[in-house]
């Protein structure tokens, strides 16, 4: 195999600002045409609901379908699913839901009020959203750790009802999936993909009831679906890329570094894998280990191609510098492989997730450590964060005037309103107002 075509620089490199900003840019260019296609099937579903649903599912997926009920897996199947999966396999899943749940139930939101001396009591009322649609990739990418990380935080901020699509492409299903749907709490599951899955999802079909929030991944289709749905409903977010920066003192195993970077460049070939390295013949330590294990990757050509079209192996003077970089970057995952992690994480103003310690490798992350895996990417930490109960609850200001409150605020309000030219507003105030 050719020798691996990674950027390597340093902060001392003449050419550091230009080669940094190219690996900042992870903005992805809207395809237009992707674009016009999701908003042609966007509008069919709207139109014609179930019927297209259907021949979509048809075209897209290669299933022969006689009606829309074949879309809908019944709960009993769910049960059979996790029934039949092997001890390891269950126990593996069960072990993890019960970590997301536990992390999870701590992230609860209640109401709560306090009342002034003249009797007026304020508050904030919190509240489950109604029904949340949760979209799981299918076929080849099936993704059971996805389902636990976006339908247990759903169920604990007590959402009513969890719907789930997930495509079946061929009839194809991953029983871990369904498996996951079961512990995870989902009350009903419809087998369709795509961005006409979001469509139905945002605006319900006969057959399929209208969401007030979707959320999980997809691909290109479906994130553009889920965007331009947004505002008929919400959504988690748009997710870009996978990301990993791993900043290092030079003191770790370098072919756990190595492993770590191709943790998250497996993904997919887009997805970014970073170095930050405190010594230059470390950084080399790493580069050599990664060319000695590509070569035994079950997915060494996607790894190639990710490492080499966005990957980097970064040696800076100090840990300040690093930190800067780190914070520029602001990545989805930060793994600190440092003698003394808490130090260095409190300087840490923009991540996702944040990996302390030698041990702790991204991936347990990813499936059973607890914290929710569905994270910022692409720099949106820097005003975003991880998925998590608070993402399906509601909150609503809750304002009690007494007689004596009402008089007094009646004056406030009232000179503002005038000052505004609003004398509606003043005199429903000053009605209130003690004489």
């Amino acid at each position: 195999m050719s020798t691996l075509n990674l950027r390597q620089f340093s902060t001392r490199d003449a050419g550091f600002e230009r080669e940094f900003a190219r690996l900042l840019d992870r903005t992805p260019e809207a395809d237009p045409k992707v674009e016009a296609t999701v908003k042609e099937i966007i509008a069919d579903i709207r139109a014609r609901g179930d019927v297209a649903l259907v021949e979509y599912t048809r075209r897209f997926d290669r299933r022969q379908l006689t009606s829309v009920a074949e879309l809908e897996i019944p709960r009993q199947q769910l049960r059979e699913a996790a029934r039949a999966l092997t001890k390891e396999q269950y126990d593996a899943l069960a072990n993890a839901a019960e970590r997301i749940r536990a992390y999870h139930e701590r992230q609860r939101t209640e109401s709560w009020s306090y009342t002034e001396p003249d009797g007026t009591r304020l508050g904030q009322q919190v509240t489950p959203i109604e029904r949340v649609g949760l979209y799981v990739p299918g076929g080849k990418a099936a993704y059971p750790s996805s389902v636990l990380m976006n339908a247990i935080p759903a169920k604990v901020a007590e959402v009513h009802e969890l719907v789930m699509v997930v495509p079946a492409p061929a009839g194809e299903l991953n029983p871990l999936v369904l498996a996951a749907a079961h512990l995870g709490g989902v009350e009903r599951v419809f087998t369709i993909g795509g961005a006409q899955a979001v469509a139905a999802l945002a605006y319900g079909t006969a057959s399929v009831p209208r969401v007030d929030k979707i959320v999980g991944p997809g691909n290109v289709y479906v994130a553009t679906a889920k965007r331009l749905v947004f505002g008929a409903v919400d959504i988690d977010m748009i997710a870009g890329p996978s990301e990993i920066v791993v900043l290092c003192d030079g003191r770790t195993d370098p072919e756990w570094i190595a492993m770590d970077l191709f943790s998250q460049a497996e993904h997919d070939e887009d997805a970014q894998s970073v170095l930050i390295s405190l010594d230059a013949a470390y950084t080399a330590k790493v580069r050599a280990a990664i060319e000695k294990l590509l070569p035994g990757m079950e997915r060494r050509d996607i790894i190639r191609t990710s490492l080499e079209a966005r990957g980097a192996l970064i040696t800076v003077a100090n840990l300040d510098e690093a930190l800067a970089l780190v914070n520029r970057i602001a990545p989805e995952h930060l793994e600190l492989s440092l003698e003394n992690p808490e130090d260095a994480a409190k300087r840490v103003r923009h991540a996702g997730a944040i990996f302390l310690g030698r041990y702790t490798a991204e991936a347990v992350g990813d499936y059973c450590a607890g914290p929710n895996h569905v994270l910022p990417t692409s720099g949106t930490a820097r005003f975003s964060s991880p998925l998590g109960v608070y993402d399906f609850q509601k909150r609503s200001s809750i304002i009690q005037c007494s007689a004596d409150g009402a008089s007094s605020l009646g004056r406030t309000a009232s000179v503002l309103s005038r000052g505004e030219g609003l004398t509606a507003h003043a005199r429903s105030a000053e009605y209130r107002i003690k004489k």
